[in-house]
């Protein structure tokens, strides 16, 4: 029996940084990161390359408060550093569990992770070995889901999935709204014009423009991200 090949040969995941806190305040839930990982492995055991960009809100909710007032660059700069922190649990996670991974930075911290280089991250990827992409772009006003647009272009990614607790993108909020209906697939101008804030706009437009196709599933749901690779109807894709 031939087992069926992913649809997916490199993909771009994001996680937000409160999908990791499970279900605490803020922080790094250990056996979330755990479960999430184990789905990583997974797949890169299919021989699906994966690439990871990381957020940070988990971290940075537990100071958000203090920074209120504060410059926005220098907030955003707290931002970047949550998210090296969250790469580097996520990358311990996965040594465990016997994958290869590389923490690769936008902002200069050589001590602790290397500068992203993108040769590099390529290279990485054809060795097989999970890239987690740490301090966002590296600029201030610019989201974690636009380091996932850019990033997933560099590299060549096939698809940007965007990790979510719903799985879907729906017509009203399903929590709210028990006849709302998932989407399985919308085109980019559908999910404009229906205001559908899938990622930030720079993100979006960047997809967009590259023809980058963006996948939103849940990251709870058991299974799902190897379905998503194996081409099976999870979640809703956004295509051109």
């Amino acid at each position: 029996m031939t087992l069926a090949a992913p649809a997916h040969k490199r993909i771009l995941l994001k996680l937000s940084g409160e999908a990791l806190m499970g279900d605490d305040a803020f922080g790094i839930n250990r056996a979330t990161i755990v479960r999430m990982v184990e789905e990583i492995a997974e797949v890169t055991r299919m021989g699906v390359q994966v690439a990871v960009v990381i957020g940070g809100g988990n971290i940075f909710r537990g100071v958000a408060g203090g920074s209120v007032g504060m410059d926005r660059a220098t907030a955003d700069y707290m931002g970047m550093l949550a998210t090296v922190m969250n790469a580097l649990a996520l990358a311990d996670a996965m040594d465990k569990q016997g994958l290869i991974a590389r923490v690769m930075s936008a902002i200069g911290i050589e001590q602790v992770v290397e500068p992203y280089v993108r040769p590099k991250a390529l290279q990485y990827l054809e060795e097989g070995k999970v890239v987690v992409f740490a301090a966002g772009t590296g600029n201030p006003f610019f989201t974690t889901d636009t380091a996932a647009a850019l990033r997933g272009a560099e590299i060549g990614a096939e698809v940007v999935l965007k990790a979510t607790k719903v799985d879907g993108v729906y017509t009203a909020d399903p929590k709210k709204d028990p006849t709302a209906t998932r989407y399985t697939k919308l085109t980019f101008d559908e999910a404009m014009s229906r205001n559908l804030g899938i990622l930030d706009a720079t993100a979006f437009a960047l997809c967009r423009d590259q023809k980058l196709p963006i996948r939103v599933f849940s990251i709870v749901k058991h299974g799902a991200l190897k379905r998503v690779v194996m081409g099976e109807d999870e979640g809703t894709l956004v295509y051109a």
